[in-house]
Parts: structure tokens; sequence; C-alpha cells
């Protein structure tokens, strides 16, 4: 390999610590029991999910939950609404539950927040994407009445004559959080009062910063993500607006020879559902690319 070509691994990247307490969770269980379900993928990285059904992990939907009795399932780091939990207490199944701390004290205050406001028509508005495991968790808390809002076209679902609680899911740009504090406050009445809480998830929110950063100082930046990670298109979003030369692959496989001509600084980085091992896997594939052009 042509020496004068570095590639480095970008030292922020990968699984934050909510996704890294799930897959030892599942670990631990899997070294007790070959038989374990996950209720949705445990993490969006299909190389990761992939790796723990080889250990004997099944992934099931919420449907095929009403369908199981007395087996092991574990929830992961997104979080469940209650219903979920109503459902394993029905049928007898044993929940190991992985929901991420900062997720789960969300649910709780989110709970709390609504129960204290219901009687008095208090609307609770989260800020996250519609159909996100987390946000469905957190719309539960409400049971089922929380408004999702992932843009300035959705506040027309709100009514700014009453009272709203803002709240955010934990994995969403603080800059957009900000513009939506910016935007209800301007439509809220007089007389209704608006309060804005910032639940996002600061290891998350404090990786963007690194991110650009760490672009800016390579010629191509491989972002490696699966495709299902919304954290994995915000982050890569990040990375192109400060280097056009950010691809985004799911792995080594995704890698075109062409994008290697003439670059002499590679980085790799990825989202926080991005495992370790397949940043370097992606490092050593790369490594080889080169040394079979150098031949």
């Amino acid at each position: 390999m042509n020496d004068t070509v570095t590639i480095e691994i970008d030292e922020g990247s990968g699984f934050c610590f909510g996704v890294v307490t799930a897959i030892d969770k599942a670990e631990a269980a899997l070294s007790q029991d070959a038989e374990l379900y996950c209720l949705g993928d445990i993490v969006h990285n299909s190389d990761e999910v992939k790796r723990l059904a080889d250990k004997g992990m099944t992934t099931i939907t919420h449907d095929d939950l009403e369908n199981l009795h007395d087996v092991r399932v574990l929830l992961r780091a997104h979080g469940e609404p209650p219903s979920t939990y109503a459902v394993a207490r029905r049928n007898g199944i044993s929940i190991i539950d992985a929901t991420c701390p900062v997720v789960l004290r969300l649910q709780r205050r989110i709970k709390e927040s609504y129960r204290e406001g219901v009687a008095a028509g208090r609307q609770i508005v989260i800020y996250g994407k519609p159909g996100h495991a987390e946000v469905n968790g957190l719309v539960g808390q409400t049971d089922g009445n929380a408004i999702v809002v992932q843009g300035v076209a959705d506040l027309d679902k709100i009514d700014f004559s009453r009272d709203v609680d803002l709240y955010s899911q934990t994995t969403m740009s603080l800059s957009g959080f900000k513009d939506m504090i910016s935007e209800i406050a301007q439509r809220m009445t007089p007389d209704a009062t608006f309060r804005s809480f910032d639940t996002i998830c600061r290891q998350v929110a404090n990786r963007v910063d690194s991110l650009r950063r760490f672009a800016a100082e390579h010629d191509l930046v491989l972002f490696v993500s699966g495709k299902k990670s919304s954290n994995g298109k915000f982050l890569y979003s990040e990375c192109l607006g400060v280097n056009k030369s950010t691809r985004l692959i799911s792995d080594e496989n995704d890698i075109e020879a062409g994008w290697l001509d003439g670059v002499r600084r590679i980085g790799i980085c990825g989202a926080t559902s991005t495992p370790r091992w397949l940043m370097e896997r992606v490092r050593e594939h790369v490594g080889s690319m080169l040394e079979h052009d150098a031949c």
C-alpha cells in the first residue's frame, strides 16, 4: 500500500452507550439460553443484527409478540409503550428491558406531564419522526394523545390557544429543536402557556461538531451506516455539508475503486448504530484495494 495514504477511523463514532448496553444484555442472555427474541431490530444495522441472529436471537414484530407465550423477549434501547408490557404480562413473556436510561427518563417525564395536564387540556407535543420506535414509545405514555411534529408543516396539528408542553425525540437535531421552539412560541395565543424541554441526548448531539471537524480533515470520508438508521442519515448529511467527498455506505462492498483515486487522507466514521468492528472491516478492505492498485 502507498505509505502516503492514511486511513483513519473516527474515535467518536460507533455505538452510543444505550446500544452497547442492549447488545451486552442480548449476548448475556444468549450465553444462558439459545432462545431469545428481540422486538424489532436491536440496532439499525443489518450486519450487527445478522451477527446476533447467528448466535440465536430472533427478531420479531409486535404482531409476532401477540402470539408468543412463555419466552424471553428483549426490548431494545428505543423503548416501548405501556401496551407492549401489557401483552408480555398477559402472555407470560419474560422481558429483558434494554431501554436506554435517557429514553426511560424521557418516557417518565412525558407520562407525568400528561397526567398533570390532561384535565386542563394541556397538549403534549413531541418533536420527532412519526412511526419511529422511540416516538411510538413516547406517544404511548400519553394514551396515544401526543402530537408528533417533524417539521413546520406539522404545526397545524397544534391548537395554539391551549397550553403546550414540547419534548424531543432523543436523537433529533438540536438546531431543529430550537427552530421548532421559536415557531411554536410565535404562534401561541397570549392566554396559553408554552413550555419546552430539551430532551436531546448530548452523547448524540455532541457528535455533530466533532464529526464535522473529522470530515473536514480528510479528502474522502466513508460514512458507514445501516439504511434504516435515522441518526445515520442525519450525521451523514452533517459530514456531507462540510465535505462533498463523503460517501454513504452500508459496508465495504459499497466502496467504488474510483473513489480512491488521488486521495491521500481517508476518514471512516459512522452512526450511533454502526459497530466498531464494521468500520474496522471497511478500513481493512480499503487498505487491500489500495495495495492491489499499487501492484
